[in-house]
């Protein structure tokens, strides 16, 4: 934001706060875009940098300190920031850098520093943002002593939620984003969750699973695009000097559902009579009746058993098995248990005791 247009909002602002106005309760969080009423993050002192943080072995690098080959300028063409001594730096008016790479869920790390040189104050004082999917943005901005509206402190999804706390180090020290990003999902049209963003500055938690009410941008809120479900990464150029190194990202993907819908096979209706010849003590573990099902109680953990026939059982949400032998006249002979997580080891088990 420029100071003119700086200036021009704080003036209106203070001018509304003196109207009656009705609540933006359609908003989720209840405040104005960048309401000078809403109350500034606390500060806190992170504690002491490890920087710069290795990167994992499954993550792809998009700056390592060489060059800006991972990157391109808003139209396609070459990033015209610059790199000194390893670190890609903003040059002022040359716009925005994207990675060539698109991502969607994903986990960042971005390690940044504000200029060691202050200069201006408020949104005019090291400036920047980490744009995910180029549309939802994580305020990047020398907020050590330098108040600004709080949904533009650092760590805010800008203009949306503040920081928890304010984790700022001082000018011209390395401070680093940690942020893990989930992508809004839709169905045709129709958004089903929002975008949503935990990020950790300087090790510390300041944004806990914030659901993005749209796009961030500077005074208004704009709407979800169902046709957008991955971007790239972008980086602001907002006038201000500000340096990145070490930036790294992991996408994510969804865990691995079974192929089949059908956890166990088709249930077996099980008499009363069976039922109740099953109850009792075994070593290690018991089945007790409770209503209508049956449960095998170990460690005080019951698991309900799911009949697939007048002997075999498995557990409804437990991997395993337990399967009873019978003699040659119908008496319930042993038992064996059969757990996933123990690595499907048999144990046998007496039968039940006499009643």
């Amino acid at each position: 934001m420029s100071r003119t247009s700086l200036c021009i909002f704080a003036t209106t602002v203070l001018l509304l706060q003196g109207a009656a106005l009705p609540a933006f309760a359609q908003l989720p969080t209840g405040w104005k875009a960048h309401d000078l009423k809403r109350p500034a993050p606390p500060v806190v002192t992170p504690g002491e940098s490890n920087l710069p943080l290795k990167a994992p072995s499954d993550a792809i690098i998009l700056f390592d300190g060489k060059d800006l080959s991972n990157w391109r300028s808003k139209n396609g063409g070459k990033a015209k920031w610059k790199v000194v001594d390893g670190v890609m730096e903003s040059v002022p008016k040359s716009g925005y850098v994207f990675s060539k790479q698109k991502f969607g869920d994903c986990q960042l790390h971005v390690e940044w520093a504000s200029p060691a040189n202050v200069k201006g104050k408020s949104q005019q004082r090291g400036n920047s943002g980490v744009f995910l999917m180029e549309l939802f943005e994580v305020q990047v901005l020398d907020c050590y002593n330098n108040p600004t509206y709080s949904d533009g402190n650092a760590g805010s999804i800008y203009g949306q939620y503040p920081p928890l706390v304010n984790a700022s180090r001082k000018p011209g020290e390395w401070q680093s984003y940690d942020i893990v990003f989930k992508r809004p999902r839709f169905d045709g049209d129709k958004l089903v969750s929002p975008a949503m963003l935990t990020v950790l500055h300087n090790g510390v938690l300041i944004q806990n699973h914030s659901k993005a009410f749209g796009p961030t941008a500077w005074m208004v809120h704009d709407e979800y695009d169902p046709l957008i479900t991955e971007g790239s990464l972008g980086l602001q150029d907002h006038g201000n000097p500000v340096r990145y190194r070490n930036i790294w990202i992991r996408p994510l993907t969804d865990p691995p559902r079974p192929e089949s819908k059908e956890e166990y096979p088709k249930e077996h209706q099980l008499s009363d009579e069976m039922k109740n010849r099953l109850v009792g003590q075994y070593e290690g573990f018991s089945i007790e009746k409770r209503g209508d099902s049956l449960f095998c109680v170990m460690a005080d953990r019951p698991l309900e058993m799911v009949p697939v026939s007048e002997t075999e059982f498995v557990f409804r949400k437990t991997a395993g098995s337990l399967i009873f032998t019978q003699t040659d006249d119908g008496q319930l002979d042993e038992a064996y248990l059969m757990l996933d997580a123990a690595r499907r080891k048999v144990s046998t088990v007496r039968k039940p005791a006499p009643e």
